[in-house]
């Protein structure tokens, strides 16, 4: 199933069933009026949402109307937690290096996670303000999953039976205000404006094939100011979803509605480029000595696209957006 959020002027948005197409879409009032309302329900309301899906995509459904990607908000305008890893270890032995700071212990045996705001994530269009291009604005590709219910000390096998949904993020960085913050042992706070969402989330079994292994085995094509960027894979997650959920849950339940980010996905090979400026920054330091590509500046464009393997579009639709000057309050 693939689910959207229209914006309608409440806090966590219309919930619509969208067709495998991405080309039409159903609401769901009766069954769910907002996608965290069906989280937090789902063995009651799945059979019902499954039902509208397979008649949506079938053409004989009632109330259908034309998908706009533009209308949307978030898939989870809000959501209870917002926890992103760092699940590819290339991206984060490059930051160290960046950063010039010393190893993190256990850093390839034990997931790197910290706890992000979750009170106003981006829908996939809309304009990103941002108070001042001297914080040096970034772009981060991720992949993420949604919860439901996780009892405490889960298992890794056990917590992949625990994600009802898959997403498509960009953890929007500041990253001139990263190293204080990462210095206070606090985590971040200031260096992380709201993140963006694609506008579909989908159950696992859509990505066929590509959900492996508790991986979004799909490259993530990003373009900045309509410029290719970087494809790297989601394949090459270190530690995979069921892991980072029950590293997550290891002390604590989780509410239906939690949602874990993979933090920036990041190949190995360079052919593979960047899902954000900063590892493209520090590999320019590393390869050719010097640091060429800046940071974003207001009004540049950014553009991201999970596709199949065999080049097909994938499930999540587009992330679209510009970087715009916050307006003083």
């Amino acid at each position: 199933m693939k689910f959207a959020t229209l914006k309608d002027g409440s806090l966590d948005g219309r919930l619509v069933v969208v067709s495998q197409d991405l080309k039409h879409a159903v609401a769901a009032p009766r069954v769910a009026p907002s996608l965290l309302d069906a989280l937090q329900r789902w063995d009651a309301v799945r059979r019902a949402l499954q039902d509208l899906s397979d008649a949506l995509n079938a053409g004989v459904g009632d109330g259908v109307f034309p998908f706009d990607p533009a209308a949307c908000a978030a898939p989870l305008p809000r959501s209870p937690q917002w926890l992103d890893g760092s699940a590819f270890l290339n991206h984060g032995r490059l930051m160290e290096r960046a950063f010039n700071t010393p190893p993190i212990p256990d850093f390839e045996n034990v997931p790197v996670m910290y706890q992000g705001a979750s009170d106003d994530f981006l829908g996939p269009m809309d304009d990103v303000p941002l108070p001042d291009e001297a914080h040096g604005i970034d772009f981060e590709g991720e992949f993420g999953v949604v919860c439901g219910p996780v009892p405490m000390g889960v298992t890794p096998e056990a917590a992949l039976q625990c994600i009802r949904l898959i997403v498509q993020a960009n953890d929007w960085s500041l990253r001139v205000l990263g190293p204080r913050e990462m210095k206070t042992g606090f985590g971040f706070l200031q260096a992380k404006p709201s993140t963006a969402f694609a506008p579909i989330a989908i159950t696992p079994d859509e990505l066929g094939d590509a959900w492996n292994g508790g991986r979004v085995c799909m490259p993530l094509h990003v373009q900045w100011n309509g410029e290719r960027f970087g494809e790297p894979s989601g394949g090459e997650m270190n530690f995979d979803f069921g892991q980072l959920v029950a590293h997550a849950a290891r002390t604590r339940k989780l509410t239906a509605g939690t949602i874990l980010g993979s933090g920036t996905v990041s190949n190995v090979a360079r052919t593979a480029g960047s899902a954000c400026i900063a590892e493209r920054r520090v590999i320019e330091k590393l390869d050719v000595g010097e640091i060429r590509t800046g940071f974003m500046k207001f009004g540049d464009r950014l553009r991201m696209q999970a596709r199949f393997a065999d080049g097909r579009e994938g499930p999540f639709g587009v992330i679209d957006q510009r970087v715009v000057r916050a307006q003083e309050q």
